[in-house]
């Protein structure tokens, strides 16, 4: 049995491996032409560190363009920010190592406390702010008039990078993020008809309960991507305000769908005819080639739908014993129809933009879930980390021992809220191991032998384009990523290069031993632990199904199902591998999405004075 899975597993890395798509290709030959064109730039620019600036194209590479640009943007403005930082610290408290280094420990603890609540790109700029000014303050250590150089030099080699890859990604056969959204919602559509199609039906619950987690973090991703386009053509300005009106009707439906599966219809003649023709339409939209090509059809049909389940069935008509629990599934039923409806009206209005003045409708809120008492344990963690290694630096005035400070902040920073960050820095461990000897070769023998642009091309274009295609997967980003940046920054290229191993296996030690230590601090100080930040979730859904019930203000629907579903979206990583205790634990959430929303509905019900006061 485990001879069987792991051969599975191994066919499975190796396949993946092997067969890289053309998308892959163009991404990994674009990476590194943009990395060489950097590189080649600092050169002519005569900057201090060239390999920061083809460093940073391979920091800030994505498939899609408006990835590149978001990420680029916000490690830009991390750099400034921690630059400014670092001049401050260092000009105030520059006479005094130990306050300084305090200081500084103690700026990357609020950097990564605002990290930890932020998303990506911007979780990435506030860390970044963090760690950079250890990165320009530390080698102005003594030198507190070299602060400002230093700072200058690093912006312009980041800017550099930057500059290169964003214009590769969004001028060389670019994807871009508005095309991906489109194809995405495409998606999305297709798996909630399949999904509807199985609650409707009475669905295999295991199929059922992946493809609604699936389309939990799809819709999620859509947000997101919303993002990456407005930076990468601002001509999508526009159509960003379909998009989140797409995003929460999108949510919408899905919720009516769980909920008309979770209640059963009973056979009876007022609900049989709506949920029929719900359960014929989704099946043939999930199923018809080009169904999405043309949504005029679909759209009327649903109209109609939802037109019949709200009209109040006939007090004569046979809807068995629970009269209002046939009308609430009516409810449900019609609210579906319209959600679908409007989420195919939105897939329109992508293809078609619409113009500034026709947006008019109310823009959904979609709120996001911040887990502040992790945001707390995770600075503490980081500026404690940096100060303890700090301090054994001054102590010991090991000079080597500067890079390893660096990088307990950078790690213990940036990894700081992935659901398990021992795993995650352990992953860039081992692609940092691994580049160390491909940086030697390439750098200690054969560049000093044969020096010349030319010739780092030649050796280094067969290194890096292989891993350019390893970045592409998402299985192996993070290793490889780990590797392209760390090989360049042990082969650390100039245009003389000499041989000279002493100093390159004492930096590549420091860099080594830091991530090491950065593992040990995630083990040892305040460790993560998964089921802690679940039942913190868990506990925020309670108090938030709490107030929807006892406050008097009533919340808008899309920030409750906005915040809801993002709050399961967080729950699934930390919980995927308890077996069905976490199962049970997903299934509780969504359960307390359907239960909000009917809490939700009987509000504004009673608000709107449908339903009598003395009931």
């Amino acid at each position: 049995m485990i001879a069987a899975r792991l051969k599975g597993y191994f066919e499975t890395s190796l396949a993946d491996l092997t067969q890289p798509t053309r998308s892959d290709w163009i991404f990994a030959l674009r990476t590194v032409s943009a990395g060489l064109i950097a590189l080649l730039a600092a050169y002519a620019l005569k900057l201090d560190h060239p390999q920061w600036a083809m460093m940073t194209v391979f920091i800030v590479a994505q498939p899609v363009a408006g990835m590149v640009l978001a990420k680029g943007f916000y490690r830009l403005l991390g750099t400034l920010v921690g630059g400014v930082a670092a001049i401050g610290i260092t000009t105030v408290f520059g006479t005094n190592p130990w306050v300084l280094v305090t200081v500084l420990a103690v700026w990357i603890g609020i950097c990564t406390f605002v990290s930890s609540l932020l998303r990506n790109p911007e979780a990435y700029g506030a860390a970044l702010a963090g760690y950079t000014a250890m990165i320009i303050g530390l080698p102005a250590f003594g030198q507190p008039h070299l602060v400002v150089d230093l700072a200058v030099a690093r912006c312009a080699e980041i800017v550099l990078g930057i500059v290169c890859a964003g214009l590769t990604s969004r001028l060389i056969l670019p994807k871009l993020a508005s095309d991906a959204i489109v194809s995405r919602l495409k998606r999305c559509i297709l798996d909630l008809a399949t999904y509807a199609g199985g609650a409707f039906s009475g669905g295999d619950p295991a199929t059922l309960s992946t493809l609604h987690r699936k389309l939990i973090t799809d819709a999620q991703t859509l947000g997101e991507m919303r993002a990456y386009a407005r930076l990468e053509a601002p001509s999508f300005a526009p159509r960003a305000h379909p998009v989140r009106r797409t995003i929460g009707q999108l949510l919408s439906a899905l919720s009516a769908a769980r909920a008309l599966h979770s209640h059963a219809a009973p056979k009876n003649a007022a609900l049989i005819p709506v949920r029929s023709e719900l359960q014929s339409l989704v099946s043939e939209l999930a199923t018809k080639p080009g169904a999405l090509d043309d949504t005029a059809l679909w759209v009327a049909r649903l109209d109609a739908i939802a037109g019949n389940a709200r009209q109040m069935p006939d007090a004569s008509t046979d809807q068995g014993d629970d009269r209002v629990g046939t009308i609430t599934r009516l409810t449900i039923a019609a609210d579906f129809a319209d959600a679908l409806k409007q989420v195919l009206r939105g897939l329109d209005a992508l293809r078609a933009p619409a113009t500034r003045s026709a947006r008019g409708s109310r823009q959904p809120a979609l709120v996001v879930h911040r887990d502040y008492a992790g945001a707390s344990r995770n600075a503490v963690r980081a500026a404690l980390a940096t100060l303890l290694v700090a301090a054994f630096w001054l102590t010991t005035k090991w000079s080597e021992a500067a890079g390893t400070v660096i990088l307990v902040a950078v790690v213990s920073s940036l990894f700081a809220a992935r659901p398990d960050p021992v795993q995650v820095a352990w992953g860039f461990f081992k692609g940092t191991l691994l580049a160390l000897p491909f940086a030697f070769l390439v750098g200690q023998i054969a560049l000093p032998a044969l020096p010349g642009f030319g010739w780092f091309m030649l050796f280094v274009v067969p290194i890096l384009v292989p891993t350019a295609l390893v970045m592409a997967n998402p299985r192996y980003v993070g290793v490889a990523t780990a590797f392209a940046i760390n090989f360049l920054a042990f082969l650390s290229p100039h245009q003389a290069m000499t041989y000279d191993p002493v100093p390159f296996f004492a930096g590549s030690a420091s860099i080594l031993v830091g991530i090491l230590l950065a593992i040990g601090v995630f083990i040892v100080v305040l460790p993560a632990d998964p089921w802690l930040a679940a039942n913190r979730i868990v506990r925020a859904m309670r108090e938030d199904l709490a107030r929807l019930c006892l406050h008097e203000r009533v919340p808008r629907r899309s920030a409750f199902e906005s915040l809801a579903y993002d709050r399961i979206n967080q729950l699934m990583p930390l919980v995927q591998n308890a077996g069905q205790k976490g199962d049970a634990v997903l299934g509780g959430g969504v359960a307390a999405v359907t239960v909000g929303l009917e809490v939700l509905r009987l509000r504004d019900a009673s608000q709107s004075h449908a339903i009598p006061s003395e009931t």
